[in-house]
């Protein structure tokens, strides 16, 4: 198998990193986490970023029209770690399966999209019926009624639909609950307090709120929450390996620069050393994330190609390592930079968030080992 990418996925990352490092200075990171931005729905987000991304055809690039795979939005996301960028890009990756599974899926794609599927009494993360308290009820003339409230929703206040799990009668369904148009009753939406400002989490409370089935009969509401469960693991995965190369670009440029008592700080071991590890670890994350968007991709195009048990335990094995390995390389690029790299001034905390929230996103690294171990183990 090869995990290297295409020319093409090549000159889209070029392009990529490019065009987000010109629209996205510190300063503008720093004006969209601490403020409400005029120009999009909340703070947090770039509204025009968002209508120039969907207009270079970088949004919903895996949709059946589109000729392009998941590989193709795994450079992105990788892109979109690197530069902290402020916009819903991962949550529509995730809500890809979902909103394909329906008519419509081009137009539904591209649209800003929230996925609600955590719980109050903890992640529901794609489980089982029992474990979803979100209840979705058929009424009389034919429509869903969704009741229940979805916690830590990643770009809620940005979004005009949600991708929302719920339980039905049968078994766990997924929905779309639109926004943009306010239904009556309309969703309550809550912004929570957390520490990425650049990425806003919210609290979505549903009170027989109209919604369309995306996917409520149970062969095909199996084969979306896998698809969606597997791109958040490798998605958030990809993400965290772009934060863990930013903060590892960011010391090795300091250390070459910053001089303490007649030489560079690089050439002392205790700096150059701790680089070193960031870099291995880095790499290390790098390869399963790759590696486990080649399963994801492959998985979605060539079924047969592939054991879906393989498949999971790579999306977990590198959701554990890249977010062990973002938070990692944050902390040791903060030391590195000393003083700067502690003030608020300075973007490092802001990534340095991003991989903590990451870390824990969709469960964290512990979680996830125990997952790989017990498929390894066959249990």
């Amino acid at each position: 198998m090869d995990f290297a990418f295409s020319e093409d996925q090549i000159e889209l990352r070029t392009a990529a990193r490019r065009l987000l490092a010109e629209r996205l200075p510190a300063e503008r990171l720093h004006a969209l986490a601490d403020e409400p931005d005029p120009a999009g729905a909340y703070g947090g987000y770039d509204a025009a970023l968002w209508d120039e991304l969907v207009g270079l055809g970088w949004v919903a690039m895996s949709t059946p029209d589109s000729g392009g795979t998941f590989l193709d939005e795994a450079v992105l996301l990788e892109e979109a770690g690197h530069a902290l960028l402020p916009a819903p890009l991962l949550s529509g990756v995730i809500a890809n399966p979902a909103l394909v599974a329906a008519h419509g899926a081009p137009q539904l794609a591209t649209r800003r999209t929230a996925v609600a599927w955590g719980e109050l009494r903890g992640t529901a993360a794609y489980g089982s019926a029992a474990e979803i308290g979100c209840q979705a009820e058929r009424t009389a003339d034919g429509t869903w009624r969704l009741t229940g409230t979805k916690s830590d929703v990643p770009d809620l206040g940005a979004a005009e639909q949600v991708v929302v799990v719920a339980r039905t009668p049968e078994g766990p369904g997924v929905f779309l609950v639109e926004l943009a148009t306010r239904p009556d009753p309309a969703p309550v939406l809550g912004l929570l307090d957390t520490t990425d400002g650049t990425r806003r989490i919210g609290q979505l409370v549903l009170d027989q709120v109209q919604a369309v089935a995306l996917a409520a009969d149970s062969p095909t509401v199996g084969t979306v929450l896998a698809a969606m469960r597997r791109r958040a693991l490798a998605g958030i995965a990809l993400e965290s390996v772009g934060v863990a190369q930013w903060a590892l670009e960011a010391a090795s440029s300091h250390a070459g620069q910053r001089e303490q008592f007649g030489r560079v700080i690089g050439t002392y071991q205790a700096v150059s050393h701790r680089i070193a590890d960031v870099y291995v670890q880095t790499e290390l994350a790098r390869s399963l994330a790759h590696r486990a968007a080649w399963y994801v991709a492959t998985a979605e195009t060539e079924p047969d190609v592939v054991d879906p048990a393989v498949v999971d335990s790579a999306c977990s094995a590198a959701k554990a390592a890249a977010g062990e390995a973002a938070v990692f390389a944050c902390e040791a690029t903060i030391q590195v930079l000393g003083g700067i790299g502690m003030t608020w001034e300075h973007v490092a905390h802001r990534y340095y968030k991003r991989a903590l929230a990451n870390r824990t996103y969709a469960g964290g690294p512990a979680e996830h080992r125990s997952l790989v171990a017990a498929a390894l183990l066959d249990h």
